[in-house]
């Protein structure tokens, strides 16, 4: 009897845990494919850097799910990996680092996905020869992608004017023309100085580019990077403070030069493959372009009426500067729960968060914890399936499950995303779709070498 009571004691003990983790894999595996169904699968598929999984070789383990900084863009599905959010994935990899059985590879997104993508070489050239994208406007969201894009664009550069292609050098041009002072222009722009070829930074606000206009303690960066001229930046999360900062320190030990608030109107390619940039303020003459511009353009707006008065705005600074105020943000991204918690976090303000959607599924998932937190401890309130139809002095006009609802307001941000530069990009010549231009550009280059 009393053996019969060990073996059933030792059952327990091995079958509950096991028991209890089975039930752990199938919560996990519900909730992954309900965000699939909710918009994952539907949502378009990724825009860029995705990773791809072979489920031939994927034994489920999960480790590349838990491992992403930005949630649950992979879930287990069926005991196989799965893209659950493919809109999230900004493209870490860290995913494919950590599969033990090398099942998944980080490849880009296909061609009419990325019709709107400037089309590039996978040494990010345009279709135009000497003239480089670098970062996100490029299709790759990562501060990391920009950083290590922009170092080696320059390296590119280099090596092909010491090998005798690409124009010649003449007095009053310079080698490389980089338009932007974001993490990918920075970084081309120290790696310039490091290679000693002449420049010009271009910038049409402030150094840092769409950094500098993050909430303050916005973590900018997850994964470690190699600066030019600084060597390898090892912390794992760092603040939009920090990274400016570091920058800052970057720029005055270097020499480094940056045409601050100067916006780059026009780039042409002449005959002989020289690039003159017209700017706000004058023109360049250079051997080479790198464009480090960012996706987002000129803010998008909702287009109702009383957007025009002072009190709405596209971009939050300093949430401490506003107090005991009435607050409505707009939007469903990162930047809009970003903002809204912030500004809720200060003495006396009433925020209200919009978003048209029925849920929530473009966010990282420390911003949806945190957002839902905030809610539940009444510190901010969330309308969902609503939008704002009209701006008045002292009010908002909102549309709310299709009811008309009006809120006491002081300051509205919307966070709608941004306007590309496609035209920008359509007038110098530049094509856009996912496509491998090395032959063309390779051969138009060896055409002007000669």
């Amino acid at each position: 009897m009393l053996t019969v009571l060990v073996y059933a004691l030792f059952t327990l003990l091995l079958v509950v845990p096991i028991a209890r983790q089975i039930r752990h894999m199938r919560r996990k595996e519900a909730a992954a494919l309900a965000a699939a169904r909710r918009g994952g699968h539907s949502s378009g598929g990724p825009r860029a850097q995705h990773p791809r999984i072979d489920l031939s070789h994927c034994i489920g383990c999960g480790a590349c799910a838990e491992v992403c900084p930005e949630g649950d863009v992979l879930g287990l599905i069926g005991g196989k990996a799965a893209i659950v959010h493919p809109q999230r994935c900004i493209g870490h990899g860290l995913c494919a680092e950590a599969c033990p059985v090398g099942a998944i590879e980080i490849v880009m997104a296909s061609p009419s996905v990325g019709a709107d993508l400037p089309q590039l070489t996978p040494e990010q050239e345009t279709s135009v020869p000497n003239l480089f994208i670098v970062g996100e406007l490029g299709g790759l969201a990562l501060i990391k992608n920009a950083v290590n894009q922009g170092r080696d664009c320059v390296d590119t550069i280099a090596a092909r004017f010491q090998a005798g292609r690409g124009p010649r050098h003449r007095p009053g041009v310079v080698d490389v023309c980089v338009v932007g002072a974001g993490p990918g222009g920075i970084s081309a722009s120290l790696r310039a100085v490091e290679r000693k070829l002449s420049y010009v930074t271009l910038e049409q606000d402030e150094i840092g580019g769409t950094v500098a206009k993050y909430p303050r303690q916005k973590l900018v960066m997850t994964s470690p990077v190699e600066f030019p001229l600084h060597g390898k930046f090892r912390k794992l999360e760092l603040s939009k403070e920090e990274l400016l900062g570091f920058w800052k320190k970057a720029v005055q030990q270097a020499g480094l030069r940056v045409n601050a608030n100067e916006r780059v109107e026009d780039i042409q390619r002449g005959g002989d493959g020289t690039f003159t940039i017209t700017t706000t303020r004058g023109r360049y003459s250079s051997r080479a372009v790198i464009l480090a511009l960012g996706r987002r353009g000129s803010p998008r707006k909702l287009g109702i009426p009383g957007e025009e008065l002072p009190k709405v705005m596209y971009s939050l600074l300093d949430a401490e500067a506003y107090r005991d105020a009435r607050i409505l943000v707009v939007g469903g991204g990162d930047s809009a729960a970003e903002a809204a918690l912030g500004l809720a976090h200060q003495p006396g303000n009433k925020v209200t968060l919009s978003y048209r959607g029925e849920a929530f599924t473009r966010l990282k998932e420390r911003n949806a914890r945190r957002l839902r937190e905030a809610t539940a401890a009444r510190q901010l309130t969330v309308l969902l399936e609503s939008q704002p139809v009209a701006v008045l002095p002292h009010a908002v006009v909102l549309s709310v499950h299709g009811e008309r609802r009006e809120l006491a307001n002081d300051y509205m941000w919307i966070f709608a995303g941004g306007t590309p530069p496609t035209a920008f990009l359509n007038k110098i010549g530049v094509r856009a779709g996912l496509r491998d231009l090395t032959a063309e550009v390779e051969s138009e280059a060896a055409a002007l070498a000669r």
